[in-house]
């Protein structure tokens, strides 16, 4: 599984094997359930249990900004820090013709009718920096561009980051970024 190195998955399979057959039926029909029970939700393709996500169907959210994210872990990671409170529109992914994934396999053209349909004030691209990201990044761009404001989330140095440590790329954005002090 992603993120699991080969020592953390020993320790969980030999816990699992100490576990009582009970509790091992247990954690087997509760990934079984939530596998069956989880989608996408039909608005901002976001994971959910419902037709609607809770984030869509929460009329204290701001219908005018849609924050852009290439999946789910995006949403929880924005969500996280309590600071945005607009909608979101997840891709499935990022434009990679290396892996054979172009623009058709992931929902740009849904998030193009949204913004095109809608009321939209500005829409956030917050993808990760890389190649494929920024490709994406510029692709869907360019197809808003049209209909709405476009911006992207400013990217730089961590806290408690050393400058000295960080790559020529990131400290380029970091100055992109820059912006006044309050």
């Amino acid at each position: 599984m992603p993120g699991i190195g080969p020592k953390t998955a020993q320790r969980l399979a030999l816990h699992i094997l100490k576990r009582p057959d009970a509790e091992v039926q247990a954690l087997a029909q509760a990934l079984i359930e939530a596998k069956q029970r989880v989608g996408l939700c039909q608005v901002c393709f976001h994971l959910s249990a419902e037709p609607v996500c809770e984030i869509c169907r929460n009329p204290n959210r701001d219908n005018t900004i849609i924050c852009v994210v290439a999946d789910s872990r995006d949403v929880i990671a924005i969500e996280k820090t309590r600071e945005y409170r607009g909608k979101y529109h997840v891709l499935g992914g990022v434009i990679s013709p290396m892996e054979g994934i172009g623009p058709e396999q992931l929902y740009i053209q849904a998030l193009v009718r949204r913004v095109s349909q809608q009321q939209i004030k500005e829409v956030i691209i917050a993808i990760s920096p890389s190649v494929e990201g920024e490709t994406t990044t510029l692709y869907v761009g360019q197809l808003l561009k049209p209909f709405t404001k476009v911006t992207r989330i400013a990217f730089g140095l961590p806290m408690g980051g050393d400058l000295e440590l960080a790559d020529e790329v990131t400290l380029a954005r970091a100055l992109e970024g820059r912006r006044e002090l309050e």
